[in-house]
């Protein structure tokens, strides 16, 4: 299931860099790991899901090249999107 209008709401509010942002990359690696955690749960009580692991995986590149992007545009913010959402690499 998608993210509600006031989950995505929540996420956008608290990562966006000014108030009409919707589209930077962190607003949307943001909404990407949101979701991908969601998925991950789900994933772990329906575990024959194939369907849903293809679409979790496609998040997850989808999410890696924003991170790549992010890491070549501004390393700072980089790092700190990293150390926000525990993310390694």
């Amino acid at each position: 299931m998608a993210l509600s209008k006031s989950e995505k709401d929540t996420v956008i509010e608290t990562h966006h860099r000014h108030s009409t942002d919707t589209g930077s990359p962190e607003v949307q690696i943001a909404l990407l790991s949101t979701r991908i955690s969601q998925l991950t749960e789900h994933l772990k009580e329906h575990k024959h899901d194939e369907h849903s692991r293809r679409g979790l995986l496609r998040m997850v590149g989808k999410r890696r090249r924003h991170l790549t992007y992010l890491s070549r545009k501004n390393p700072a913010r980089y790092k700190e999107i990293l150390q926000q959402f525990g993310l390694r690499r």
